[in-house]
């Protein structure tokens, strides 16, 4: 079976025992896949099953989102903006509203948010009625593999027990398995066909069918025996990145005490070809994946009354990062004797990465909101985010470059490639929290 796919495939399972098909297929299917969720993992996963000439069907409950990707108002690579071009004008991916559309394809991937609340708890509302809807539409002879970050064990308490308290079989009627989404926005080095797609199955038999639909498009796969290690793969992968932000961050305020530039260090650090990877310095981490994943982890760990002292403290430090450049504005201006309240800031991009228009979790929202707290006269500039919405309820609104005589310093949050930065050079008081704008010599870092 998955020979027809051609593609690296590893498996600690044996997968040369895989059926043609399940019992009970009577069901006639009029598209290959439905893909729940249409957000920055939905959207790219639909159109790459839809470049690799599959029949997609695109499913999200927000009239708004799918006005907006119709228009191709949404945040893609340049890629993917062509293939969304392509299929709107062949019709090839098609819309909905409707959950009821889960039930006309053969395959559903569930691809929804899972973001955690303001108590870093996490929050599973969407997840739950993804997978509710998905429960009630299934028929047999359906692959349903989800792909959203989330606890371990959430495929079998949300899909897997609820499908079976309606009958069906595992394996046999119907295949169920967890494969962690692996989306780099704004990532035009990294396609997400090159990036291998780790498959957990409940039976070998449905980790074999869901490999065999996503190599459709990825060209590696490797399978492993369970959705729980699959889950748990996801988290330590993005339990392994904060860790390392957290320790490259420390690095950089040891750096600034014993007055060594720390990218140089880095740079040098990386000229080890083994045992080394390289992680760079920054004002926060914000996005979907970091600031939120390893908090699953650690809410499952607390109910074992189970404890994960490293990575508690390094998301510990990670969220206290904001604080700290707020700390440092203070310091910089006070050195210049100007107080922090009603000095003029211009934060320089709001994105949470370079690249991408996404604010979800930005450093630069909590930085902006702590600065007019204080007093302090904020403004912002970002080419890809026209607007912000700050916590007391404002909206804020990108500005031009300022005038130099008009600002007392700038902040450096996110630096957007093939944009023009040289008016920054001519501000007197920099704070680079890139640590790598080295047009301006003169900047201070963190």
């Amino acid at each position: 079976m998955l020979k027809q796919a051609n593609v690296p495939v590893e498996s600690v399972i044996d997968l040369t025992t895989i059926p043609e098909q399940l019992t009970n297929t009577n069901h006639s299917f009029t598209h290959d896949i439905a893909i729940v969720g249409l957000g920055y993992v939905g959207l790219p996963t639909a159109l790459a099953f839809v470049h690799a000439g599959r029949s997609v069907i695109g499913v999200d409950v927000s009239q708004a989102r799918l006005g907006a990707i119709r228009a191709d108002h949404v945040d893609l690579v340049s890629r993917d903006h062509e293939r969304l071009a392509t299929a709107m004008a062949d019709g090839s991916l098609e819309l909905s509203d409707d959950s009821d559309a889960i039930a006309s394809a053969e395959t559903v991937i569930v691809c929804v948010p899972t973001p955690v609340d303001h108590h870093l708890v996490p929050d599973l509302q969407l997840l739950a009625a993804a997978c509710e809807a998905v429960v009630q539409r299934a028929v047999a002879g359906q692959v349903i593999v989800l792909t959203s970050t989330t606890y371990v064990g959430t495929t079998r308490d949300l899909l897997v027990r609820p499908l079976e308290a309606r009958g069906f079989r595992m394996g046999q009627d119907i295949c169920v398995a967890f494969s962690p989404e692996r989306i780099d926005p704004g990532n035009t080095d990294v396609p997400q066909e090159d990036v291998a797609r780790v498959v957990g199955g409940i039976t070998p038999v449905c980790s074999g069918r869901a490999a065999q639909v996503i190599s459709a498009y990825a060209r590696r796969i490797h399978v492993v025996s369970s959705p729980e290690v699959a889950e748990l793969t996801k988290l330590f992968e993005n339990s392994f990145r904060a860790v390392n932000i957290a320790l490259v961050n420390e690095l950089a305020d040891i750096s600034r005490e014993l007055q060594v530039e720390v990218m140089e260090v880095i740079e040098a650090a990386k000229t080890k070809p083994y045992g080394f990877m390289a992680f760079l310095p920054g004002p926060g981490v914000g996005g979907h994946c970091i600031p939120c994943d390893p908090h699953y982890l650690l809410w499952q760990l607390k109910a074992t009354r189970r404890s994960a002292p490293l990575l508690e403290q390094a998301m510990a430090s990670i969220a206290s990062r904001p604080r700290q450049v707020i700390d440092r504005v203070q310091q910089l201006l006070a050195e210049g004797g100007r107080p922090l309240r009603g000095a003029a800031i211009v934060v320089v991009g709001v994105a949470y990465k370079p690249g991408v228009a996404d604010c979800r979790e930005s450093p630069a929202l909590e930085i902006i909101d702590r600065l007019a707290v204080a007093g302090a006269a904020v403004s912002y500039v970002d080419a890809l985010v026209p607007t912000i919405n700050l916590a007391d309820g404002t909206v804020l609104t990108a500005t031009e470059a300022p005038p130099t005589e008009s600002v007392d310093l700038v902040i450096l949050n996110t630096v957007h490639p093939g944009v023009d930065h040289a008016w920054v050079t001519e501000h007197a008081l920099i704070l680079d929290a890139t640590y790598r704008f080295d047009a301006a010599p003169h900047r201070a870092t963190l």
